[in-house]
């Protein structure tokens, strides 16, 4: 039986999705063929049909993970173009912080895993983070007249994306509640601070 481009495509969107949660919460060690297949509710066959390997499943998830990231900011300067650093700061800190691991972000969830892996990996997220860094260096406002080079909003971008996701990994490595949310509150304010215009 033959299958439509447009139900493959769906298949495939349902193997990404569910490769993207399996890997945020066990790890690309902890994530085999058979937990990817039975999250997606596909067979190994119609697995295989999508992605060579395991590894080119994590790439596609990971690289899919950062395009969100980077729609939900694009949307976010769209729709609150005054307010939207706030607004996503608080729900990076917050929801973010506090979901399933496996609706977390990419970031901070899936990086530590894209260190340890092949150059061809490594080389797509490269590709993707200096996109993320280029959509929120675009709605960073300038500090200073000074600050007049697309490089140091850049920098700053750098700066917003590490601490966030910093935070969020130790707000949620530890046990304590109210250490977690400490953490948060934070990183917050600090990184607010740090990306506020000056005279």
């Amino acid at each position: 039986m033959r299958y439509s481009a447009e139900h493959k495509q769906e298949t495939r969107t349902r193997v990404i999705a569910a490769a993207g949660q399996v890997f945020r919460k066990e790890g690309y060690g902890g994530a085999g063929i058979d937990a990817l297949t039975k999250a997606a509710g596909v067979t190994n066959g119609a697995f295989y049909g999508h992605f060579k390997s395991k590894g080119e499943a994590f790439r596609t998830a990971v690289l899919t993970g950062l395009e969100e990231l980077r729609q939900g900011i694009s949307a976010l300067k769209v729709n609150q173009p005054k307010d939207w650093l706030t607004t996503f700061v608080g729900y990076y800190l917050g929801y973010k912080r506090t979901c399933e691991l496996g609706e977390s972000c990419a970031l901070p969830s899936l990086s530590p895993d894209v260190m340890r892996s092949d150059d061809e990996t490594r080389s797509a997220y490269t590709v993707e983070i200096k996109r993320l860094v280029e959509e929120v260096a675009a709605g960073l406002q300038e500090r200073s007249i000074k600050e007049q080079s697309e490089t140091q909003r850049e920098d700053r971008a750098i700066l917003l994306l590490a601490m966030l996701s910093g935070g969020v990994t130790l707000a949620r490595a530890v046990s304590d509640p109210t250490l977690s949310e400490r953490i948060a509150d934070v990183i917050g304010q600090a990184a607010l601070t740090a990306m506020e215009p000056r005279n």
